[in-house]
């Protein structure tokens, strides 16, 4: 099988998995608070991939390098921001809305980079963005944007694009480590990034917030977060690595959008049937993914990608993530 197709395949395998992340992780809401929830699972996933990095790379890659406070401070903005704000908006959005917010990512990215050049990015990079905002009203509003403030909707989407924007701003965080790869940039973040969140749990637990929910509630939700750990999280990095390798990033990215379509498809047969304005909404989300893919090769930025992370876990969309214009 050709390199390009077996990258395809677990490209595609991968995306597949983290579409439908949402919706297997939606019943434990009712049962886990999305503090506990974040603390079990950057947890178990944190020591899960330190194990990977000693055998990858070796016990000399667990070295700080006297920055551990900026590797905390990225860890604390990734996986603590990203993790809760992802579980609380969960609670109150539908699975498959909740899916269409980390698969724009790449278009927030854009938007960052070109705040912090202080320069408008290319029209058709622009374009692109502007197709992906307007998407993603559609498909959390269906098709009345006017209930963004007059009815109330779109508070938990809010939260995950809250939650997506602080993911980016850690992903392009990995810049400040040169020669460092990124199972061991994600590793030791994460690990740090763990000791927010456990200080955010206890905060929780203290105002009323959170509580534990006990051993038999987390071993009858075993299904649940074994997906969301062992798949969603630790298969999923190392697939996406491994499919980006073999694809490149420029194309290799769009495969993410394969992340709502996948939360629509369980959507459907689920037995939810989506208005035409949400599918709409998933349609210009993906064409300004596609565009701005496009806009990268056509700039030349396939060749030289910039590493940094698009995903909604604990390096669980590690990629090469094109930034056109930069």
């Amino acid at each position: 099988m050709p390199v390009w197709l077996q990258g395809g395949a677990m490209l595609a395998g991968t995306a597949v998995a983290w579409g439908g992340m949402f919706a297997v992780t939606k019943p434990l809401m009712g049962v886990v608070d999305p503090f506990t929830l974040t603390l079990v699972r950057y947890g178990v996933t944190a020591p899960v991939f330190l194990v990977l990095l000693v055998l990858v790379e070796g016990v000399g890659a667990l070295r700080l390098e006297g920055r551990g406070w900026r590797l905390w401070w990225l860890g604390t903005l990734g996986f603590a921001g990203f993790g809760v704000l992802a579980f609380l908006g969960l609670r109150v959005a539908q699975p498959e809305h909740a899916a269409v917010i980390p698969a724009t990512m790449p278009l927030i990215a854009v938007a960052v980079a070109a705040w912090r050049a202080r320069r408008w990015p290319a029209g058709r990079v622009l374009l692109a963005v502007a197709l992906g905002l307007a998407g993603v009203v559609l498909v959390v509003t269906r098709g009345a944007p006017l209930a963004l403030v007059q009815g109330g909707a779109g508070r938990g989407e809010a939260l995950i694009f809250i939650g997506a924007a602080l993911w980016v701003f850690y992903t392009l965080g990995a810049a400040a480590f040169p020669g460092w790869s990124g199972l061991r940039y994600t590793a030791l973040s994460c690990a740090l990034g763990v000791l927010t969140i456990l200080a955010l749990d206890v905060a929780a637990f203290a105002g009323g917030w959170a509580q534990w929910p006990g051993g038999a509630v987390l071993a009858g939700a075993w299904p649940e977060l074994g997906y969301l750990i062992g798949v969603a999280s630790v298969l999923g990095v190392l697939g996406w690595n491994a499919g980006m390798r073999a694809m490149g990033a420029a194309r290799g990215v769009l495969f993410i959008n394969l992340v709502p379509v996948t939360a629509f498809v369980v959507a459907v047969v689920g037995g939810r049937v989506p208005v035409g304005a949400e599918l709409a909404g998933v349609a210009l989300v993906i064409g300004a993914l596609v565009l701005n893919s496009l806009a990268g090769v056509a700039r030349g930025a396939g060749a030289v990608p910039r590493e940094a992370m698009v995903a909604a876990g604990c390096g669980a969309r590690k990629a090469e993530m094109v930034v056109p214009g930069r």
